[in-house]
């Protein structure tokens, strides 16, 4: 896709962000309870990505959001360890490299943060993704780690930075 750029998130950004966020769980027929769906920021991601060592970036082509994801902290676990959260792309980003790309900056930016691990976690359904994870490094594990809140979530995976 010609014409995107992968920038930090803006104040402006939240509606668009959370708007897209929302459709994706739709098309995909996501559980909207126990996920990122039910997260009490979702309308306020540049909030919640303004504290330190948290960082969200958008997927932007011709003004339009079409992909986001970001690092944050893993609650309730080592401070060594970060979660990718919220990594969703529209129907039209998807195939074409541009979720590698949003990988690596979201990872190397989590090694400069000095994370050493990286935490995420999928539905079993979302092989597209899983795929791009497994290519990304990362493993699955037998279970979760910290507390993210999302119990409909069954399948966890590390990857040292």
């Amino acid at each position: 896709m010609e014409n995107c750029i992968i920038r930090k998130i803006e104040k402006k950004d939240d509606q668009a962000v959370a708007a897209l966020i929302r459709a994706v769980f739709d098309e995909m027929n996501i559980p909207k309870v126990g996920t990122a769906y039910e997260d009490p920021y979702l309308d306020l991601m540049f909030e919640e990505y303004s504290k330190p060592k948290s960082v969200y970036y958008v997927l932007e082509k011709e003004d339009k959001i079409v992909g986001v994801a970001g690092i944050a902290p893993l609650e309730n676990e080592a401070e060594s360890i970060c979660e990718l959260q919220k990594m969703y792309f529209l129907p039209e980003t998807r195939g074409l490299g541009l979720g590698a790309k949003m990988m690596d900056t979201c990872l190397k930016n989590a090694k400069e943060m000095g994370f050493e691990s990286c935490y995420l976690e999928t539905m079993p359904f979302m092989l597209g993704a899983q795929k791009l994870y497994k290519k990304s490094g990362f493993e699955y594990i037998d279970g979760p780690m910290g507390s993210t809140g999302h119990t409909s979530c069954p399948i966890w995976m590390l990857k040292k930075l």
